[in-house]
């Protein structure tokens, strides 16, 4: 993996990257102990099974950490620092099911180095996760 994503000079508004990973049920174990999130609508099926959810649900900042994935590996990539997320949920994501978080650029200041993406997770098709990216992005080092 290079050093260096993306620098200002390279990105174009509507540039897109997408990350796509399949939720098991271990990495809802893993991000309970990381976040100390131990609600048991994530842990406990019985529990979770009198919500309105009728059974267990990732926790929404794990199906969210994709999204910091494509924007910290693919676009604009290594090198940028994360300034602002918004996020609306609006579907429970489970063990099983494959997530591809997709960041498109919506907004460019070459001057502040900084970029808005769209962000959106999606599953079979379905938006679970929808929000905005505002993350600043190196300048391409002078020769």
């Amino acid at each position: 993996m290079s050093q260096h994503g993306y620098f200002i000079e390279d990105l174009e508004i509507g540039m897109s990257a997408v990350f796509g990973k399949t939720i098991t049920d271990a990495d809802i174990l893993m991000f309970a102990g990381v976040s100390g999130d131990t609600n048991p609508v994530h842990l406990n099926e019985e529990f979770a099974g009198e919500t309105p959810f009728k059974g267990r649900i990732a926790h929404g900042l794990l199906t969210a950490s994709l999204i910091s994935t494509a924007i910290g590996t693919k676009l604009p990539g290594p090198g940028c620092i994360y300034l602002s997320q918004s996020m609306r949920f609006r579907a429970p994501v489970r063990a099983g099911d494959t997530v591809t978080a997709k960041v498109t650029i919506t907004e460019l200041d070459p001057e502040r180095r900084r970029v808005r993406l769209e962000t959106v997770c999606l599953v079979g098709g379905e938006s679970v996760l929808e929000g905005e990216a505002l993350v600043m992005v190196p300048r391409r080092p002078r020769s």
